[in-house]
């Protein structure tokens, strides 16, 4: 999905593996021009271009850690050279323009910082804190309007100074002396900053809240102090992510179980009307100054699109498109503890019941949606159903829901997978003599807890970047990460023990009696490399049968050569375990 400078619309930035490598290019519409700006061989998967258009930025990280420093170089091309000299280099918090301003939040060691530079000044620190601290908007992908008002008057701030990373509150400050000029705080729930009207010396900043269980659009006016929530008369999450140029609409996109549907919002008149497009998951969508809407449109089957309001492509990469995969069913099960739980699965062509992949998903507070992945699709290629599950923990289905896993960690998203997995078999869909499950990050962790709590029920297991040591993985997070974990785990592991006793998968590592494969980014900041491979050494005391495979980077590779070396080595791991199934 492009992003483009406020006063060059035409000039376009985004990312790419059209060099094999994830790496930021440029775009003139207007003269056709085209180029790649980096050449980094670990990826760049952040950028952006200055108000002007006249310089592209983009975040670089040498080690895959992703800690890192803003660069800046000409849009025409020229040498790159750091953007805001003089922060110290650490973990992104956001960064924000407006015309004479830049802001960035940055965390590292001692803390969370956000600095400010002014008329090209160097940057000068505004706020300084212990807990997380980033920049309006940053969660949206917002560069410019998101933390900063459009005439640079006022920036906004997440931070949770009181304690809860989870559920942030919204500070409004003067950007050139740091000065709190407003604050909202609702104790228990989070607020989130959206983006500001783009009509200059407009007060208005959209604010997502969750005062009614699910998330939702508000207009907060710092003019009058004026907070108005928009009863827009949909079920389920609903963001408003951009403003038509005037200040007169608001873009609108509506989560229905994993399926996106867009919408314009007439503030005068407090009416909603449907932008037609196809069925999916839109992975991004903003208002272009003409008017028009741009978005990333994505469903199972597909590979994303950038599309215009007419449906026609924006921008694609150069090659050929990925071949059609299987389409993603929408499913719901009861979860044996009186909850109705939602997810997808995918199944090959024919009749089950098929070897079965329970395909964990992230976050924890991720979401399982209809979305292109070519990793689901390698499974079903193969002759495995995918069950994906959206537990409790997961977002898309209320605060409660996400919520649920506060002080009590791998537990809930063990018996709703496997009530799961108990459904797709009552289905005819899944053979449970044929089951495995794999996933990554907090699916990892997920996956190794399975494999340790419920011995008997997995054929394998596939651990990608996982916690296997949780006590140990917290000693070497980022600092946002470890803000994270002390919310979810109700302090720090060593103030929790008993949660810990009960839900570290090393203290359980000896019950594991399926073959697991576990894949492991060396400079990893999010699931570092200590603890995964402290419980790789307790398969290996007792000469368990495992893989391991370490690749150079993070918490991922955005070398695609990689990605496919680890896909083969997963498959290769599959295809020795698991009867019935075989690599096309």
């Amino acid at each position: 999905m492009p992003g483009w400078g406020r006063g060059a619309p035409d000039r376009l930035v985004f990312w790419s593996t059209e060099s094999g490598v994830y790496q930021v290019h440029v775009w003139d519409r207007a003269s056709g021009e085209r180029r790649r700006v980096t050449d980094h061989p670990v990826g760049v998967l952040s950028g952006a271009l200055t108000p002007d258009g006249e310089r592209v930025l983009f975040w670089q990280d040498e080690t895959g850690s992703e800690a890192g420093q803003w660069y800046a170089e000409p849009f025409a091309g020229g040498a790159a050279e750091p953007f805001l000299p003089g922060i110290a280099r650490g973990w992104n918090q956001g960064l924000a323009q407006a015309p004479g301003l830049v802001a960035a939040g940055i965390s590292d060691a001692d803390g969370f910082a956000v600095y400010v530079s002014v008329d090209g000044e160097p940057a000068k620190e505004i706020r300084r804190s212990t807990e997380s601290i980033s920049i309006g908007g940053a969660d949206h992908g917002r560069d410019d309007l998101g933390g900063l008002s459009a005439d640079g008057s006022m920036l906004a701030l997440e931070h949770s100074e009181h304690g809860d990373s989870m559920h942030p509150a919204v500070r409004v400050v003067d950007p050139r002396t740091g000065a709190t000029i407003a604050e909202q705080l609702d104790e228990g729930m989070a607020l989130n900053v959206s983006c500001w009207s783009p009509v200059p010396g407009d007060q208005r900043v959209v604010v997502i809240h969750e005062r009614e269980g699910e998330e939702r659009p508000a207009v907060w006016d710092l003019s009058t102090g004026s907070w108005t929530d928009l009863d827009l008369g949909l079920s389920g999450p609903v963001e408003a992510v951009d403003w038509w140029p005037d200040g007169s609409a608001l873009l609108v996109v509506h989560n229905d179980e994993g399926r996106d549907r867009l919408h314009r919002y007439e503030l005068a008149t407090d009416s909603l009307s449907p932008i037609e497009h196809a069925a999916g998951s839109v992975g991004a969508a903003r208002v272009r100054p003409d008017g028009d809407v741009w978005f990333r449109l994505s469903r199972g089957e597909h590979a994303p699109v950038t599309l215009d309001g007419a449906g026609a492509d924006v921008v694609r990469a150069d090659g050929e498109r990925a071949p059609a995969g299987r389409p993603f069913n929408s499913w719901h099960f009861d979860n044996g503890e009186g909850d109705r739980v939602h997810g997808f699965y995918v199944a090959p062509e024919g009749e089950g019941p098929f070897p079965v992949m329970m395909f964990v998903h992230g976050g924890p507070t991720g979401q399982d949606v209809d979305s292109w992945d070519p990793e689901v699709q390698a499974y079903v290629d193969m002759g495995f159903a995918v069950g994906m599950v959206n537990y409790r923990g997961s977002t898309g289905y209320g605060r409660a829901w996400r919520d649920r896993l506060i002080g009590d960690i791998g537990a809930p998203e063990l018996v709703d997978v496997n009530a799961g997995l108990a459904d797709l078999a009552a289905r005819g869909i899944a053979d449970l003599e044929r089951a495995v499950v794999g996933g990554w990050s907090w699916g990892g962790y997920i996956t190794l807890m399975e494999l340790c709590k419920h011995p008997d029920m997995w054929l394998a297991g596939v651990a990608g970047v996982p916690v296997g040591d949780y006590e140990l993985s917290y000693e070497d997070l980022s600092p946002e990460l470890q803000a994270y974990d002390r919310a979810l785990l109700g302090g720090t592991p060593d103030e929790v023990p008993e949660l810990m006793r009960e839900r570290n998968p090393i203290y359980f590592a000896d019950r594991v009696k399926a073959p697991v494969i576990v894949l492991i980014g060396e400079n990893d900041s999010r699931c570092p490399l200590r603890q995964a491979m402290a419980f790789v050494e307790k398969l290996r005391e007792r000469n368990h049968p495992h893989e391991v495979v370490l690749f150079g980077t993070g918490h991922g590779s955005y070398d695609i050569d990689e990605e496919v070396r680890q896909m083969r080595s997963i498959l290769a791991f599959l295809e020795r375990y698991v009867p019935g199934v075989s690599v096309p």
